[in-house]
């Protein structure tokens, strides 16, 4: 042993030179005065030897432009920063702790760090100019050997320093050691790691792998583990999201997410870029499994309990949510590891140390405890966010299913708008909850292990502190049930407004043509204020809940150090830190309670929305018994049917129904409007429940809606709905339904995208390929709902001849008309009347004794008998028109073709596709958001007079917590042993003194946050709706309603709370970590030394991981309005999905939907953890440096008390600073919701309602004449003309039919009169006022119109007649008389107080138009245009609308454009457009004794197809 000994102190003589720092500094110095030479050389080289080279070397030096390029951005900043940290060492060293050393270390300290500076300068120059450090030739390094030798030296050297002086020197007693050497050691060191990785291993190799090192090296601190593909051309949407395969280091720290984050940095993502997700997240593979749980659990759907939903959502997820359980339980233990040791850690200051390096040991602990919590709370919050994806998904999934199944009673009761919220809000909320999972169970341990540590601290004073806590935990209940009230409240009006707003958007149109359009924003504000008030009581009830949480610690403190006080307990500083820092953590405990509760109480109320809607009643299956085909010689067989729309009523809706229909017949319904014709093919379908009676199907069915239901996408995937493309088949449909032409005119043929509700379509067009669609079906059994009235008389003829007697001929078809034309070619006619079917046979037969047949077929040749006056006219037309053995084919489509045409992009360029369709992928802005939508955000309310208020009150506050925190580890003795500075009572009440006041600036903080939400939020409310109902309806045919829903609904959420507190929890941290800053730095200021780089490479990875953040935000909106507009779409389009029995596939699409939104927001969740985890390990090693700076400063240089109040405030920098972060990227990512608020504040507006300085007289329009000359429309600047300088009078009270062909332009000039299209030349003068010079509302308020799609709104008769409340109930029931509704009005319970449901759902479509036409019999206008108003009734019925109005409005100026030439014929004038030029324009008399004149070819192609069809 003494060999040993002696041999050891032989050797420590020898080396011991080798440790002096003198050594280390000389030796570093020459190294670096090395590479200097080297550059030098080099520099020479190039200049001298290789002079007449110039030009190689140009080439050379260009050669890898992108290499060095990418060499600049990877490791200029390390190199420029060492530099500058070696200069800030060498000011340091020089002007502060030269005296200490000696002349000969001063100067060679002084030299190595003068010329590291200077080398490393050189190095950042020599990067970023691409010279020198470079190999040239063909050499596949990218550095020169020299350059790379030096690297990995000098990283040995640096290494060798930092073991010398971290490690060696704590053994000898008599070294101290200065702290800016180790922290100089460390930079050395990482610096010659990350250069010798640079220059060893990056190569040039292929680009697509350049790259990826590349990112690896952006990505520094914790790099990819080399799962995710290296070189793939697939792009993110070919490939499963790398998490499923990841390593454990990858996942641990998030790195399999990096090459996404490196990618958005790159460019802006698109969804394609974002990789699909992992089987166990698909919804598409989870929800089968799921639905049989449920199955098996509750029998069917119908029965399932909140209880039950909550039991089989938990159980989906179980392994996950136990794995977080314990991530959670191990965070919580963690958290406590600090404020436990602090005591200890102020004592070792104070010189009581229990072991040799016992500081080292306590940094361990609190670096360890550190890193624990970090990654603990990083996998709890990002697993528990996965789930949330998987249990938002699997709810969606839920709803949509049952909204396909249920039954038209229970769809009465819930709007289309109420049905979205459940899936864009309830869903959503419930998704959200689990962030809140495991806080009610955390909260307890949190208190049991704080009253442990405070057991330890201040003995029995911590039952005080237990006392206090459940005190501040008691006002928090009652707080927490009035969130709940206020936040139900909230949702129901939220639900209403939602619900107006969908129905408003649907029918824009009409609002617009009616001049209702500012009446019903009105009624949208006063649904608002509701909800806005509902909304100020939550936000001031959180307000009180925030003024509860930041006093709660100096509450409980000032509890406990009172009771210590009053106990005799002694208040030492380490104690006392130890408390503070416990009651910190015990504040964010506390204030998690009243949230926890808020987000139960709302999850609980969505929880209990959606299951109630779960439990609504089903289609019943047992209405319709459907047999195969073949089992019957009967298709249709209905006996003693009795069905009623509600079963509750005692009057059905259908009466004592018997008929059999024979496979390969055709049956015809007819009636006069609202006998229940539509209701028996709904009885057919299985959708009216049945009270009594059998109904037999065999077959299956295909069904055509009386209102067309087209889906958004393509016409051609509209017309083959989910089957197989059979060419030959598909054109046989287009030629039957005579679409070849139509799709001939469209720039993009059957690939035109259709907008929402078939926007860009006409209503014959819509009709058509509805009817395309049943036929590609090639089912047994077709209804037809009255097809053909939205279609004019020859495509009418074509599409029954085509069609029914055509492709159909072999099938059953039951078809409901008002045209009897179209009643002799049926095998069977069945005629109702008041829900009985009153007659039922052939044509002839029931020619010669059907009473009620007799009525119709008299109203139709009546109809007919002014034409039979013509006969001679016009019956050599007849005559050559009957030698063709087919009816003409329909030159196009149908009317407003023209129209929807130039809406289409007809512009005779299809190669750029996108561009040119009317509805375009939802726009979304890229790049950073701008500084203007913050701008206006803050200044919305009030100017953002508040803000500097509110930022004020949290600086007092956060100045006066700090003070009474410093007052605390000032004024109390180290030990019992020393003096106390004051005395008790002076230290209790000055600490009183200051929480009352740090209390009364953060409720002035509280109020005033409060106030400008709420302000703010109505604010914008009211502008976005203000500009969406203002503009004009070019925006509505292009936009689907599913934007301005998700704006309206799910923006407007993130508005009225999310943003705000996404502010808040940035700024007022941010100020937080200000005063956290300035503590430490009281106690060590060295801290920033490291603090700044630190912060820099913070803010470096915090720019870098936005780009990708904010794009995948951005996607997650526009993911999220195709789910909206499919549900809105299946909702309306229930029956027919049902017909054609496509539930299931419907179902698939929604799936996959629902994944194509979950992708970006599964891996914005994981880009947010990866920044998180990144930001905590930089935040631990600047906590880390500063409790070595605090254990390496000799005892006595600084007041223990103020050092350990140093780390009590340094243990939450760590979760501040990655707060502040994370909360500046959250803040960006939801401000987003008001850049899509704000994109929609700024649509062009239509010209103003009013122009006060040309408002008409009241009296105008007092003549009714119309004089329109030269005018000229386009539908935009760069279409081309639809009318072509069109110059005509419409004689004041005189009656105007307006007929052509299609696409002639008829309906564009009834929108030009309303100004829905601005002329492009021209004027159109309405008694002497040209309209373009007057107000919008002056101009529609004086018109009327009955358009072709009639309207009504859910509310009640009354609202519906008379919207703007301007007549008396005598006034409205004489309208009501006037329009043949007053006997059914008075029939209803609730007279005018009846309710009518969403669309008018419970009105026939022709009790629909007589409802129109008595809005225009109570307005009485002098100028009145009917568009098509008597498409949807019988020819009886449209003679008594035809009476009426010659009855009441022989005083008015009354504009036709009809189907029916019967229904123009009457008219005073006739004006025949053709391609937006008027052809005939002459009284019908004359029109019709020109044999040759276009209407009177009209006239006798319409008498030709009547008389056939009675002839047969």
């Amino acid at each position: 042993m003494s060999y040993v000994s002696s041999y050891l102190s032989l050797m420590h003589s020898h080396i011991s030179f080798l440790l002096q720092p003198i050594f280390l500094h000389a030796f570093s110095a020459i190294i670096h005065l090395l590479l200097l030479a080297i550059v030098l050389v080099s520099w020479l080289w190039k200049k001298i030897i290789t002079v007449g080279e110039t030009g190689d070397d140009s080439n050379n030096k260009h050669q890898k432009p992108l290499n060095n390029a990418v060499l600049r951005k990877t490791t200029l900043f390390c190199s420029l920063g060492t530099s500058a940290f070696n200069l800030i060492l060498c000011l340091y060293s020089y002007y502060f702790l030269g005296e200490k050393e000696k002349e000969e270390e001063k100067l060679v300290t002084h030299l190595d760090l003068g010329l590291k500076t200077l080398a490393w300068g050189v190095i950042s120059v020599c990067l970023h100019q691409s010279l020198l450090l470079f190999s040239s030739g063909d050499d596949r390094r990218r550095f020169s050997f020299m350059f790379r030798a030096w690297c990995v030296f000098y990283f040995f050297v640096s290494c060798y320093s930092f073991v010398v002086d971290f490690v060696l020197h704590f053994y000898e007693k008599h070294v101290t050691l200065p702290a800016q050497d180790i922290v100089s050691d460390v930079i050395s060191a990482s610096v010659g790691l990350f250069f010798c990785y640079v220059v060893c291993f990056v190569k040039k190799i292929d680009e697509c792998e350049e790259d990826h090192i590349i990112d690896d090296l952006q990505d520094p601190l914790l790099l990819n583990n080399g799962n995710a593909t290296v070189c793939s051309n697939a792009s993110g949407a070919d490939t499963v999201t790398p998490f499923s395969n990841a390593g454990i280091f990858s996942i641990l720290t998030f790195s399999w997410v990096g090459p996404l984050v490196s990618l958005g940095k790159k460019k802006t993502l698109d969804l394609e870029d974002v990789p699909l997700l992992d089987k166990r997240d698909s919804v598409v593979e989870i929800f089968p499994t799921f639905r049989e749980k449920v199955e098996e659990d509750c029998g069917a759907i119908n029965h399932i309990t909140t209880l039950k939903l909550v039991k089989l959502l938990v159980l989906s997820a179980w392994k996950e949510i136990l794995f977080t359980a314990f991530l959670a339980l191990l965070n919580a233990l963690a958290s406590y590891v600090g404020p436990y040791l602090i005591d200890a850690f102020v004592q070792y200051l104070d010189g009581q140390r229990v072991y040799e390096n016992q500081g080292y040991g306590l940094v361990s602990a609190f670096f360890l405890s550190n890193l624990v919590q970090s990654l603990s709370q990083r996998h709890w919050f990002f697993r528990l966010q996965l789930v949330g994806i998987r249990i938002q998904a699997l709810l969606v999934t839920m709803i949509y299913n049952k909204a396909l199944t249920l039954s038209c009673q229970s769809k009465q009761g819930h709007t289309s708008g109420e049905m979205i919220n459940f899936m864009t809000v309830d869903a959503e909320r419930v998704g959200t909850f689990t962030w809140y999972m495991h806080d009610l169970w955390r909260v307890a341990l949190q208190i049991v292990l704080a009253l442990l540590i405070l057991y330890k601290s201040v003995g029995l004073a911590s039952i005080a502190a237990f006392v206090a806590t459940v005190v501040v935990m008691l006002v928090n209940v009652p707080l927490g049930k009035m969130q709940q009230k206020f936040q139900k409240n909230l949702m129901d009006s939220k639900d209403t407004r939602m619900k107006a707003t969908s129905e408003i958007l649907r029918n824009m149109k009409i609002l617009k043509l009616q001049g209702w359009e500012m009446k019903f924003l009105s009624k949208i504000n006063e649904l608002r204020k509701a909800e806005e008030g509902w909304l100020k009581k939550s936000v001031y009830n959180s307000a009180i809940s925030a003024f509860v949480f930041w006093i709660a610690p100096s509450f409980v403190s000032v509890v406990t150090f009172g009771t210590c006080m009053v106990m005799g307990i002694p208040l030492e500083s380490g104690k006392i830190l130890s408390a503070l820092a416990t009651f910190r953590i015990l504040q964010g405990a506390i204030y998690n309670i009243p949230e926890t509760i808020s987000a139960i109480v709302q999850t609980k109320v969505s929880l209990d929305r959606i299951s109630s809607f779960l439990r609504l009643g089903d289609l019943k299956s047992d209405v319709v018994e459907k047999l195969p085909l073949g089992t019957s010689d009967k298709a249709i067989e209905v006996t003693n049917g009795n069905f009623s729309w509600d079963p509750s009523s005692p009057n059905t809706t259908l009466k004592n129904i018997n008929f059999e229909v024979f496979h390969g017949m055709r049956v015809a319904v007819c009636g006069t409007v609202g006998s229940g014709k539509s209701t028996l093919l709904s009885c057919i379908l299985g959708e009216v429940p049945k009270v009594s009676g059998t109904l037999k199907v065999c077959g299956t069915k295909a069904y055509v809606a009386q209102s067309p239901w087209i889906q958004s996408g393509k016409i051609e995937d509209n017309i083959l709905f989910g089957k197989e493309m059979d060419k030959e088949k598909y054109e046989k449909v287009l030629e039957a339904c005579s679409l070849k032409k139509d799709l001939e005119i469209l720039s993009f043929g059957d690939q035109t995208i259709i907008g929402e509700r078939g926007i860009n379509l006409s209503g014959g067009q819509k009709q058509r390929i509805q009817i395309a669609r049943a036929l590609y079906q090639d089912a047994d059994i077709y209804l037809f709902d009255d097809p053909f009235s939205a279609v004019d008389a020859h495509t009418g003829s074509h599409l029954f001849k085509e069609c029914l007697l055509g492709l159909l001929r072999s099938k059953t078809v039951i078809y409901v008309t008002h045209q009897v034309e179209f009643l002799p070619a049926a095998d069977l006619i069945l005629v109702m009347k008041d829900g009985k079917i009153t007659q039922c046979g052939k044509y002839a037969d029931l020619l010669n004794n059907g009473t009620d047949f007799m009525e119709l077929v008299g109203a139709h040749k009546k109809a007919l008998s002014t034409l039979d006056s013509d006969e001679g006219i016009i019956s050599n037309e007849i005559s050559t028109l009957e030698q063709d053995s087919d009816f003409p084919i329909s030159q196009g489509g149908e009317e407003e073709e023209e129209k929807k045409d130039e809406q289409n992009g007809k512009t005779g360029n299809k190669g750029d596709e996108a561009k040119g369709q009317l509805v375009q992928e939802e726009e979304r802005e890229s790049g950073r958001v701008g500084f203007s939508v913050y701008w206006q955000y803050i200044t919305m309310a009030y100017g953002g007079a508040l803000v500097p208020f509110i930022l004020l009150a949290h600086t007092l506050f956060q100045v006066l917590q700090i003070g009474s925190n410093y007052w605390m580890a000032w004024a109390t003795p180290i030990s019992q042993d020393v003096e106390p500075p004051v005395s008790e009572t002076t230290l209790i009440a000055v600490y009183i003194a200051l929480a009352v006041a740090s209390s009364f600036c953060i409720l002035a903080r509280t109020t005033l946050f409060a106030t400008a939400l709420c302000k703010t939020a109505t604010i914008i409310f009211n502008k976005m709706h203000f500009c969406i109902f203002r503009a004009p309806m070019a925006f509505f045919d292009s936009t689907p309603s599913g934007r301005i829903l998700n704006r309206a609904s799910t923006d407007q959420s993130s508005v009225d709370t999310e943003v705000p507190y996404q502010f808040a929890s940035f700024v007022f941290p941010l100020i937080q970590l200000v005063g956290i800053i300035a503590v430490m730095s009281q106690a060590a200021w060295q801290v920033f030394i490291v603090f700044i780089p630190v912060i820099a490479i913070s803010i470096w990875y915090q720019q870098y991981y936005l780009p990708a953040a904010r794009e995948l935000s951005r996607l997650v909106g526009v993911c999220k309005a195709p789910i909206i507009q499919n549900f809105s779409e299946t909702i309306s389009g229930t029956p027919t999905i049902r017909s054609f029995d496509q539930q299931s596939r419907f179902q698939e699409k929604n799936l996959k939907l629902i994944d194509r939104y979950s992708r970006p927001e599964f891996n914005s969740a994981a880009a947010s953890e990866w920044l998180c985890f990144r930001l905590d390990i930089l935040s631990s090693i600047i906590f880390a440096f500063s409790l070595i700076f605090l254990i390496s400063i000799p005892e006595g240089f600084i007041d223990p008390g103020l050092a350990g109040l140093s780390v009590t405030y340094g243990l939450n920098l760590t979760t501040i600073n990655a707060w502040v972060i994370w909360s500046l990227c959250s803040l960006e990512n939801n401000i987003i919701s008001v850049e899509r608020i704000l994109q929609y504040t700024s649509i062009p507006s239509e010209p103003p309602l009013v122009v006060e300085e040309n408002r008409p007289d009241p009296s105008w329009p007092s003549h009714g004449e119309v004089n329109i000359h030269d005018l000229q429309v386009r539908y935009a600047p760069h279409l081309p003309l639809v009318l072509h300088g069109l110059t005509c009078t419409f004689r004041g009270e005189w009656r105007t039919g307006i007929v052509g062909r299609t696409g002639s332009g008829k309906t564009t000039l009834i929108q030009t009169l309303f100004r829905i299209i601005e002329p492009a030349a021209g004027e159109v003068v309405i008694d002497g006022i040209n309209i373009s010079s007057i107000g919008l509302h002056d101009l529609r308020s004086r018109l009327s119109i009955i358009p072709q799609d009639p309207t009504m709104f859910e509310g009640t008769v009354r609202n519906n007649l008379d919207p703007l409340e301007e007549y008396t109930d005598e006034q409205i029931w004489e309208a009501l008389d006037k329009c043949q509704l007053g006997d059914e009005v008075r029939k209803k319970e609730g007279k005018l107080d009846s309710p009518v449901s969403e669309n008018g759902e419970n009105w026939s479509m022709g009790q629909r138009q007589l409802v129109c036409l008595g809005r225009v019999l109570l307005k009485k206008s002098k100028v009145l245009v009917l568009d098509e108003a008597t498409a949807s009734v019988d020819t009886a019925t449209d003679n008594l609308i035809q009476q009426t109005l010659r009855l009441h409005f022989t005083e008015s100026t009354v504009i036709t454009i009809a189907h029916r030439i019967t229904s123009v014929r009457d008219s005073d004038m006739v004006l025949l457009l053709h391609q937006g030029l008027i052809e005939e324009y002459d009284s019908p008399s004359k029109l019709l004794e020109d044999k040759s004149s276009s209407f009177a070819q009209l006239v006798a192609e319409y008498t030709m197809r009547s008389k056939s069809t009675f002839q047969k």
